[in-house]
């Protein structure tokens, strides 16, 4: 009982100090470009640098991210049931991908110290006064967190714990000994476990990883180079706009946006044949974009739209298929998460990606709508009348979210904020 307390108690102030950290970070995150778009209209610039200090805290995002996701054994993996969860019974499989979890993550964390030494020895100054090994702290710390939390929610066992560590111990020994390099078939056999962990719920991140610690191990080498591309992809001018997004869309979603929007969509088009599902194609449309994910809007809006299409008289076929389909249409409007990730990768601008996904967005809209008006005749679903008070009521109550979208564009086309600040404003 003393162990598992004092577990809870360690587990307890990982969270805690997490939790402070990430709303510093955010709160840095959203301040720093908010602050320079506003101070611009001054012809001043009170933060020196600031897409640079911007660009680094969104490393810090990222790995915080990883560590609270950790802790909540939330960890993306190809599993419904997360692999490092307390069982009843023995596992060998659990256990293989356990162990190789952590002695992926563990180095991970060795190959980010390495880069740091180098970058102490040589530093350069992303900032004047500040050097790049300060903002790539994070990856060796939360790497070692990660690392930790994975092994404290393996198991409530200590003696089980114990064995992951020696085994562990073990690996790196034999690792840096040398001669299982020279072995060809080696990486075949390391690849396969890390291919079978995955199936056992291996992290998704940590099989990547792993997979790429593997072949840089094996053709020797230095896996330095691992987390120096992890810095070089994630301190990208565009890729703030992510978290900043996804910030933006998490309040929208839980402030209640969801129900005055479908508000102002009811009464402004449920007098039309098939109002409804035009309501749930914008609506869906609307949340995707802000959100970044088909998947989350479905979450989110799938048990108010579900009922509401079913009350009216549409089949379950077509209102489980509208809602399905609806939640993808976002992902080709500002500010889509997809499109600025895909812009990021391939070195393109993302407001020519913007300007290239907005002609073939509104053309699934149409034809999506033009399919629910036929639905709705062939129904035979009974229309609400027009009601010009309800649909000014309406307006007013959701008057900030119908002006996200305009704000959006304004910020992204004028040239006057660049996506990023126009993201830090939206959140603010």
């Amino acid at each position: 009982m003393t162990e598992i307390k004092d577990k809870k108690i360690l587990l307890r102030w990982l969270e805690q100090g997490e939790s402070i950290i990430a709303l510093f970070v955010f709160a840095g995150i959203v301040l720093v470009p908010a602050l320079e778009a506003l101070t611009r209209l001054f012809n001043i610039s009170i933060i020196p640098g600031a897409p640079i200090w911007t660009q680094h805290l969104t490393l810090w995002v990222a790995f915080i991210g990883a560590m609270i996701a950790s802790q909540n054994n939330k960890l993306l993996s190809l599993t419904s049931k997360p692999l490092f969860s307390h069982d009843r019974s023995y596992n060998i499989g659990k256990f293989i991908a356990r162990v190789a979890s952590v002695i992926i993550v563990i180095s991970l964390m060795i190959a980010s110290i390495e880069l740091i030494k180098v970058e102490f020895q040589y530093p350069v100054h992303v900032v004047p006064g500040i050097p790049r090994w300060v903002a790539q702290i994070i990856m060796p710390i939360g790497l070692a967190v990660i690392a930790i939390q994975l092994l404290y929610l393996s198991s409530n066992s200590k003696f089980y714990r114990g064995v992951m560590l020696i085994v562990t111990l073990f690996w790196f020994v034999i690792s840096y000994a040398g001669f299982l390099q020279e072995l060809g078939w080696v990486v075949w056999i390391f690849g396969t476990l890390i291919l079978v962990s995955m199936v056992y719920g291996m992290p998704i991140f940590i099989g990547l990883g792993g997979i790429a610690v593997l072949l840089f191990w094996k053709d020797f080498t230095p896996i330095t180079a691992i987390p120096a591309e992890t810095y070089r992809i994630v301190v990208s001018p565009s890729l703030p706009t992510i978290p900043l997004f996804t910030l933006a869309g998490f309040v929208l979603a839980e402030s209640g946006a969801s129900r005055r929007m479908m508000s102002f969509f009811q009464s402004a088009f449920s007098w039309i044949p098939g109002g409804t599902p035009i309501i749930v194609v914008i609506l869906s449309g609307f949340f995707t974009a802000m959100t970044g994910g088909s998947g989350v809007t479905i979450l989110a809006l799938g048990g108010l739209l579900y009922p509401m299409l079913r009350k009216e008289g549409y089949s379950e076929m077509f209102s489980l298929g509208l809602i399905t389909v609806a939640g993808s249409l976002g992902l080709l409007f500002p500010p889509s998460l997809p499109l600025i990730i895909y812009s990021v990768s391939a070195g393109v601008s993302v407001k020519d990606a913007f300007i290239a996904g907005f002609l073939p967005g509104i053309l699934l809209i149409v034809l999506i709508g033009i399919w629910a008006v036929y639905q709705g005749k062939v129904q035979k679903i009974e229309r609400i009348p027009f009601n010009w008070k309800k649909v000014l009521s309406s307006t007013k109550e959701s008057i900030w979210e119908i002006l996200i979208p305009i704000f959006i564009l304004l910020g992204i086309f004028t040239g006057y904020m660049t996506l990023v600040e126009t993201a830090a404003a939206l959140v603010i």
